[in-house]
């Protein structure tokens, strides 16, 4: 019997992946900000937020509107995917 492997893509292959110009677009909750983006002040439990990060996981930025992830994405030339 077959067994089952999963792979883990390398971060340097994220980077080259997008070519810079892909970025994520990912709904988070407030109480999981600090995973992604360490050095923001603690927030209030149960805030929807949106955060717009590079195709390597460097967090690019954090709103509370989907709207404003993705015109950040559009003035900065990048591509916006989903992640859910």
């Amino acid at each position: 019997m077959a067994e089952n492997v999963s792979k883990v893509m390398p971060p340097e292959v994220f980077e080259r992946l997008g070519g810079g110009e892909i970025a994520y677009l990912r709904p988070l909750r407030s109480e999981d900000v600090h995973r992604i983006f360490p050095q923001a002040p603690e927030l209030e439990p149960g805030i929807k937020l949106w955060a717009l990060i590079s195709a390597e996981g460097k967090p690019i930025m954090l709103t509370d509107t989907r709207a404003a992830a993705l015109a950040n994405a559009s003035e900065n030339d990048l591509e916006t995917v989903s992640v859910h």
